[in-house]
């Protein structure tokens, strides 16, 4: 695992333009203290152009509804009781007989739409910006890269519709997207990858979803060691898919969760998975204003969101 894991860092290092090479990867262009990675091109400036796009007012959920049947990653799992403190045989709280429900969560983080923070996945037990395992993870959180440590993101979503690309309504898993799929993609749409954006797939993929879990488990479709390359090279914020890796899988090689590393650890990129894109896919909305503002628990790793898409 350690030889495969460094050989993945370096292979990836070395053939990666314009971002940080093989001897000075862990060190983060903002600066030794940086916990936001590419959350810093986000500005004032990119927030105004991109309320900017908001012509119809119409709102797009891309979070999923998350129940114990969701599938999930192993032994990923969740539950939920529902309880009703101190009613137990009364008739309610108070002259006026107030009740109540409370909810109870039993669950993993990194289960339905979820957004992957910079300290879920390093390289030899480095995360990004050099920091190491034994110095900032804790069991009662981390102590650096937590996900409240994250900042809002408003900024430009850019959608590539891969199902509309290659001309199925799900397309099949192995498939990666590299430059060539990338570019033809967008310039198909008549959009353009800029920095700032938050760049999502539509592949269909969500789709199978309570139809056939074993396969949505299986495998997928998705971002290629060539493809993460690149589109960190252009500067975007985010990544995300209509999946539940992002990254295509099989893996391209023997190297496991290396699109994760190329993101995460060595460029500060995060992650957005199972992102519902159906809808968004079907009006054509290739570009509209992206909106996240995740749950802030202290020193988590991993958040269940559901982000908004507005046009």
């Amino acid at each position: 695992m350690r030889n495969t894991l460094v050989l993945c860092c370096v292979a990836a290092l070395s053939a990666m333009s314009g971002t940080a090479s093989a001897q000075d990867w862990t060190k983060s262009k903002w600066g030794p203290n940086d916990e936001i990675g590419a959350a810093n091109y986000m500005t004032p400036e990119l927030v105004v152009k991109a309320a900017s796009l908001v012509k119809t007012g119409k709102t797009y959920a891309l979070g999923i509804p998350v129940t114990p049947q969701t599938p999930a990653y192993p032994p990923r799992s969740f539950k939920i009781t529902v309880v009703q403190p101190g009613q137990a045989g009364s008739p309610g709280l108070g002259p006026n007989k107030a009740t109540y429900n409370d909810d109870i969560l039993d669950t993993w983080v990194g289960i339905g739409s979820q957004l992957d923070g910079l300290g879920h996945l390093g390289v030899e037990h480095v995360y990004y910006n050099g920091n190491k395992l034994a110095d900032f993870a804790d069991p009662t959180g981390l102590k650096k890269l937590g996900i409240e440590k994250v900042p809002p993101m408003v900024t430009r979503g850019v959608l590539l519709d891969m199902a509309a690309y290659f001309k199925t309504d799900v397309v099949k898993e192995g498939t990666a997207f590299n430059i060539k799929e990338i570019e033809e993609a967008a310039k198909q749409q008549n959009v353009e990858i800029r920095q700032g954006d938050v760049v999502i797939f539509h592949t269909g993929w969500l789709s199978l979803i309570g139809k056939d879990d074993k396969r949505y488990s299986a495998g997928e479709p998705g971002l290629g060691v060539e493809g993460a390359k690149y589109l960190t090279s252009k500067g975007v914020v985010a990544i995300g898919a209509d999946t539940w890796a992002l990254e295509v899988l099989p893996f391209e090689s023997k190297n496991v969760f290396e699109v994760h590393q190329i993101l995460l650890a060595m460029n500060g990129t995060y992650i957005l998975e199972n992102m519902d894109t159906a809808a968004l896919a079907r009006d054509k909305g290739y570009e509209f204003l992206f909106v996240l503002g995740q749950p802030r628990w202290t020193g988590g790793v991993q958040a269940m969101i559901n982000p908004i898409a507005i046009r």
